[in-house]
């Protein structure tokens, strides 16, 4: 059994190890060092050190030449090391972290099948414990020190780190192995370093090496000093003799100057007379300079810049106003108001002559074509297109360029989108503006200013060019998702023009005179194979639910690539005149993903429809109220932002405030816990529009009465029942004709935006304004609660049922 034996302070070993036999390589304690090892009787110490506690000694070897050393060939002082970490290598050799523990003295080492083997015992500095440091070796320790930490700063292969470690107010045989085992010189002297008996004669070593390593690295410094003076002077010669060559090619040659190709298209530009002065500036300032000075490779880059802006060139613009509604109702279906607002502009111009590019802000939910729409205005007005996207942008430098002091500095991306597009008028698409973000580089929406202010863009200032642009001609559309994330200022330079989501029906014209056309072609089937409108109507139905068509042209892709497949695995080409039916899909497209809304009434205590609007349109949701024995507590769930909790607590209160009316004791809440929900919890909702849905659903589940299944409302709550006005009207009204609903409970102040609805919205649905909870409950529950008061025959005063 192996005896355990103390190699320094902390560590106890046993005093029979396997041994490594290192070459070129002295290990040093206290040191942690990978190694790569690779000789079989290596790694089979190795081995034997794993199945152990991890302890090996690691000896030098005398002679490097030699392969496999046996007992004479390696040093009989050596360091015990503990593995910290062994990584097996796919060639068979082993990478293993060590870390110096102490040192050792061989007595017995035996070469064995499973690798060197060694009988150790500590071999620790020959000094009293009890004896105190004399000044002179306190003084060669300091000189090690403040010698190493000079060898440090000259020798690059060293790092820095290593001189936060070797302090003298530690251990000194510590700081003494860590300076050895960090100098560069040859594993002889490091072994004599590690052989070392004492601290005294152990640091006097250190000193002769260090001061005789140090003496090296100067004369290393001094010589790398003359080489860099004399490449300065090699460049200085070749300078020189560029120039000498300059002259000689101006006073021998007929070729023209090296700056008259530039100087030409300076001339020949048509640069108003701001731009030319600078322009002629830069130029005399460039013929002055060596062509390869940096600053020539600077102000020849700015003069490219200068010269490639449109500062006069434009397009006539096709005035012809039903050539332009042409081309807008072939490339887009419905979006009326954009249209009509383009129209507008173009019949204007065609009058006046000249008139001022509008800044028009398409705001609608994604899929809309809002950025096909900025193509297709352009192609109407036969002018160039330029689209830019702002989403994610950050830093103001993008809008206005940056500086020509920074290294690589380039225009903004304004100034870069016209110079791809050659003419002063073009349509400019920025898109995504809702997307823009700013942080300390800047707020890029704060740059946007000037370029969307009629008033300033005339004089728009790159920083870049430092020149004055007129962007006045230029036509800018933004496009963005919704409005929350536009800064004020910006929002109120841009005239707004909402887009609504897309009808089922105008979902039908899409699929079948764009989509399906289209995709059909993509995949390669014959122009008359028909995608049928029941075919057509059932995807919209129930495999997308979207404002867009994005998804509605993903699933219309997918039936033409399944088709497509089933052409090539059966080897025969599709059948010309073949239709595609409603009764394919499932087959083509799997099971339904949505399935149409129950309108079973009697299901549907403390349940009511309530209509939302978010980026990507306008949403039905269900609020969700149960009413259990408790003591009075309101549980609110389903990830509800503030301000929708403030309009829950207004409803149970509201109820309250009315419990007699509708046949409940005024102090029912005492014994009751009251639990509304919004289901889709995962996903985070907000806003006052679903007060008088909460109160509805609320007052349904105290009382008992199931509210309408075709009945859905949207309207904020006040404590005295008041219905105020809620945004987004035309998206709600859009999804509940979607879902199949029969009827929308609006507030009455928003009745005037009934006139801007869709003639299909208006045929489909019946809006019943409503300025209070009583109202509402007249229409929504399937009767009224016992105890109530009638309302006036036919609804409120003031509440008008509308239906076309």
């Amino acid at each position: 059994m192996a005896t355990l034996i103390r190699v320094d302070q902390t560590h106890e070993v046993p005093d029979e190890l396997p041994v490594v036999a290192l070459r070129d390589l002295v290990f040093f304690p206290y040191m942690v060092l990978p190694l790569l090892i690779g000789r079989p009787p290596s790694l089979a110490a190795l081995q034997a050190a794993e199945t152990g506690e991890g302890y090996i000694v690691l000896v030098a070897q005398k002679d490097l030449q030699v392969e496999d050393p046996s007992n004479d060939d390696v040093h009989r002082i050596g360091v015990v090391a503990q593995a910290l970490e062994v990584s097996r290598l796919p060639d068979g050799n082993a990478r293993v972290v060590l870390e110096g523990v102490g040192r050792c003295r061989l007595r017995r080492l035996v070469d064995s099948e499973a690798g060197f083997s060694a009988s150790i015992e500590p071999f620790v500095a020959e000094e009293r414990a009890d004896r105190e440091e004399t000044n002179e070796e306190e003084a060669t320790a300091r000189g090690v020190l403040r010698l190493f930490h000079e060898y440090v700063h000259l020798c690059e292969r060293v790092p820095n780190d290593v001189l936060s470690s070797t302090s003298l107010e530690s251990d000194r045989l510590r700081s003494a192995h860590l300076i050895s085992g960090h100098l560069l010189v040859l594993p002889s002297e490091k072994q004599e370093l590690l052989e070392s008996p004492a601290v005294a004669p152990y640091f006097g070593l250190l000193r002769e090496i260090l001061v005789r390593e140090l003496e090296i690295l100067r004369i290393e410094e001094k010589l790398d000093s003359q080489i860099r003076m004399q490449l300065d002077s090699d460049h200085r010669q070749l300078y020189l003799q560029e120039q000498l060559k300059a002259i000689r090619q101006e006073l021998g040659s007929d070729s023209a100057d090296e700056w008259s190709d530039l100087a030409a298209s300076v001339v020949s530009a048509s640069l108003p007379k701001h731009a030319r002065e600078r322009a002629e500036r830069e130029l005399n300032r460039l013929e002055k300079l060596n062509p390869a000075a940096p600053e020539a490779a600077v102000i020849r880059t700015y003069l490219d810049w200068i010269l490639g802006l449109p500062w006069t060139e434009r397009r006539e613009d096709n005035l012809d106003v039903e050539h332009a509604s042409g081309i807008l109702d072939e490339a887009h279906y419905g979006l009326s108001e954009v249209k009509d607002r383009i129209l507008d502009h173009i019949a204007v111009l065609s009058l006046v002559g000249e008139l001022k590019g509008p800044i028009l802000c398409l705001v609608g939910p994604p899929g809309v074509g809002k950025t096909s729409l900025g193509r297709s205005i352009a192609t109407a007005l036969g002018r160039e297109f330029v689209r830019v996207s702002l989403g994610g942008v950050r830093d103001e430098a993008e809008i206005r360029g940056h500086r020509r002091t920074y290294v690589g500095a380039l225009p903004g991306r304004v100034l870069q989108g016209m110079q791809r597009c050659g003419t002063t008028n073009p349509v400019f698409l920025l898109d995504e503006i809702d997307k823009l973000a700013s942080d300390f580089h800047g707020d890029p929406g704060a740059a946007l200013l000037e370029v969307l202010d009629p008033e300033q863009n005339k004089t728009f200032t790159d920083h870049y060019l430092e020149l004055e642009y007129d962007l006045s001609d230029v036509l800018f559309v933004a496009t963005a998702n919704t409005l929350a994330g536009i800064p004020g200022p910006l929002r109120d330079r841009m005239e707004i023009i909402r887009l609504p989501g897309y009808l089922d029906t105008e979902k039908l014209a899409i699929a079948i005179r764009f989509l399906w056309p289209h995709q059909a072609m993509r995949h390669g089937l014959p122009t008359d194979v028909e995608l049928t409108r029941d075919a057509a109507k059932a995807i919209i139905r129930l495999y997308t639910r979207e404002a867009g068509v994005r998804e509605l042209d993903r699933r219309i892709s997918r039936v033409a690539r399944k088709i497509a497949r089933r052409t090539a695995e059966s080897g025969s080409a599709v059948t010309e005149g073949s239709t595609i039916d409603e009764g394919a899909l499932k087959a083509l497209l799997g099971p339904p993903i949505y399935l149409a809304r129950s309108n079973d009434d009697e299901e549907r205590c403390g349940m009511a429809n309530g209509l939302a609007w978010t980026e990507a349109g306008g949403e039905v949701l269900d609020v969700e109220v149960a009413v259990v024995p408790g003591s009075g507590q309101v549980q609110l769930t389903g990830t509800l932002g503030d301000v929708m909790k403030e309009s829950a607590f207004a409803a149970v209160t509201y109820a309250r405030s009315r419990a007699p009316r509708i046949g409940l004791d005024p102090q029912f809440n005492k014994d009751v816990d009251i639990h509304i929900h919004i289901p889709e919890g995962a996903t985070p909702k907000d806003g006052p529009s679903a007060g008088i849905t909460i109160a509805t659903a609320l007052i349904s589940a105290l009382t008992g009465i199931p509210s309408r299944a075709d009945v859905a409302m949207t309207g904020e709550i006040t404590l005295r029942g008041r219905v105020l006005a809620v945004g987004g009207l035309k998206e709600k009204a859009v999804a509940a004709l979607r879902e199949g609903l029969k009827k929308v409970l609006l507030p009455a102040a928003n009745a005037a935006e009934l006139e801007l609805m869709p003639e299909e919205v208006i045929e489909g649905l019946v809006f019943v304004p409503v300025r209070t909870m009583d109202e509402v409950l007249t229409e929504a529950l399937t009767s009224m609660p016992e105890g109530r008061r009638s309302f006036p025959e036919g609804g409120s005063s003031v509440g008008t049922q509308l239906s076309q």
